[in-house]
Formats: structure tokens, sequence, C-alpha cells
């Protein structure tokens, strides 16, 4: 079985658990909460299994590399790194309503990964500027800010309603603030070993390159929703709003600029 085989049937999986959930949801019934959390993690992994089963594959064809490289690498990872922070990061009742949102959305990049004719699977030879050891820290530490930011948009829909201090143990807003910060310590480390990176491959640090600028519009964005949350001690829905603008930027900084002339397009 291929590694593309087996990430293909993932994204069933992750659907099945989604349906659970609602289910769940929908009946009350807490014994349904557990089922889909050991759905999602029996999902979870075999998706980390077809990751390392797609790098060994590129070592068989002589090319081995870290399967980061282009666009259907990068959505399998970015799906995997969502799944993998809400399995570990989130606890309690709140869980069953984050899944909800979660697995489909996993679902859905792995089945567009998966499935789509616009995607191109097969494996390829790292071009010159992306044969370095930067490739996999600048990708990893970028992808696990993307998906914090991700789960975080969840809990601020959530916190719309209100807002929420967690201060007063308020476990949205625990999760939300916790997770702001976790996506913005990975995406500066990130943007970081972006410009070292950047420096070695092409000689300088920074360029205005659209993925760059759109990073760094991403940063800001979600500095303001930190230092918003600081200010005012709580999750207002403020806040929360300002973390769904961010969640835009950040789906246009990886999907949106692949249409802008740049040197960071997937497309």
């Amino acid at each position: 079985m291929s590694s593309g085989t087996v990430i293909g049937v993932v994204t069933f999986v992750y659907l099945g658990a989604f349906f659970l959930s609602i289910v769940g949801l929908v009946s009350g019934k807490k014994e349904m909460g557990r089922l889909v959390f050991w759905t999602a993690v029996a999902g979870f992994a075999a998706h980390a299994a077809g990751i390392f089963m797609r790098w060994h594959e590129s070592y068989a064809l002589g090319i081995g590399h870290v399967p980061l490289s282009n666009f259907y690498e990068s959505l399998v990872f970015f799906s995997w790194s969502t799944v993998l922070l809400t399995l570990v990061g989130v606890r309690g009742q709140v869980r069953d309503v984050v899944m909800a949102f979660i697995l489909p959305a996993a679902a859905l990049m792995l089945g567009y990964a998966s499935f789509s004719p616009g995607v191109e699977n097969a494996i390829q030879p790292l071009i010159p500027a992306l044969k370095s050891n930067w490739l996999a820290i600048h990708v990893i530490t970028c992808f696990l800010g993307y998906a914090a930011f991700f789960v975080a948009s969840v809990f601020g829909i959530v916190l719309l309603r209100g807002g929420g201090d967690p201060s007063r143990g308020d476990p949205a807003a625990l999760m939300f603030s916790r997770c702001v910060m976790i996506g913005f310590i990975f995406f500066t480390v990130g943007i970081l070993t972006g410009s070292v990176w950047a420096q070695m491959a092409w000689g300088r640090y920074w360029g205005w390159d659209p993925k760059e600028t759109w990073a760094l519009i991403t940063w800001l964005i979600y500095a303001a929703v930190i230092h918003e949350r600081i200010k005012g001690g709580r999750v207002t829905k403020r806040v929360a709003l300002f973390s769904l603008i961010g969640l835009l930027s950040v789906l246009f900084t990886y999907f949106g600029v692949n249409y802008l002339p740049g040197l960071h397009s997937y497309l």
C-alpha cells in the first residue's frame, strides 16, 4: 500500500469521526465523545504513518527528503498538525465542540490533496534552494503556528457569544489564549528561520516577497490579538474577532499568495 492510499483512507476516517461527533452533540450522549476521540486518534496514527511512508518512498526513489516541499505535502502536514494540537492540547467537554470543527477541516485538506486533479502528488526532486536542513525547521514551525491559530479560531467562534475570563477558569478562554500564544511563538520562529534560510539561499534576509509580506501581516494581527487580550485581561468579543481576521490572513498567506508571482508559490 502506498502513502497516498493511506492518506486518502485517513480522509474518510476523519469524516467518520466528524459524523460521530455530530451524533454525540445532537444526542447529548457523552460516551460518544470518547468514541470520537479514539477514532480520531486512529486516523491520526495512520496519518503519521502515511507521512513517514512518503518520506521512505522518496529515499527509495533516490531523491530522499522530508515530505514538506510541495502543495500536496504541505496540505497533508497542515492537516496532521491541526489534529495533533487538538488531540494533545484540548481537554474536557470543550474538546467535543472543537472536534466538530477540526475534523471536517482536516478531512477537507486531505481530500483536496488526495483527490483534486489540480494537486500534483508525485514525489519530485528538490530544487537547489530547498536542499537545506532549514526546510524542515522552517516549514514545521510555520505550520505548527498555522495549526495553533486555526484551533484558536474555533475557540474564538465560541467566545464571540460573550467572551471569557481565563483567570476565572473559563476553559474556552484558557484554550484560546494558550493556542494563540503557542501559535505566535511557533510562527515567530518560522519567520526567523525563514529569514536565515533566505539569506543562505538568495543572499538576503527579507525581500518583501508576497509570502513574506503576508506572513508579516499575519504576525502583526496576532501580536494585536495578544496585546488586546493582555490589556483587557479577558478574551473579549473584539479579541475573538481579531483572531478570526488573523485566520483569514493565515489562509491567504498559505493559499492566496500561490496565485501571486513570488519565490514561495506552491503552484
